[in-house]
């Protein structure tokens, strides 16, 4: 899975939400749609990428928060995250 591409998906998904008033409901809107609409393999190599400096540094700042807020409940069921 090319986290490039993720991050790029993920950027959209958060240009999206950040328009939205609340920030907190913006951030646990990029969390939820991530997870509801993404595989889980797609999900583990994002996070995965987060921690990578490069890769952080390619996220918007509210998928950063978002992807770091609900890293947990983002993870799939016994997967591994490095």
């Amino acid at each position: 899975m090319d986290v490039n591409s993720l991050v790029e998906m993920a950027n959209q998904i958060g240009e999206f939400f950040d328009s939205m008033p609340d920030r907190e409901e913006a951030v646990d809107g990029v969390a939820d749609h991530i997870h509801r609409f993404w595989a889980p393999r797609m999900r583990i190599a994002l996070l995965n990428g987060l921690d990578d400096p490069e890769v952080a540094s390619e996220l918007k700042p509210i998928v950063l928060e978002a992807l770091t807020k609900h890293r947990v409940a983002l993870t799939p069921a016994g997967a591994v995250v490095t």
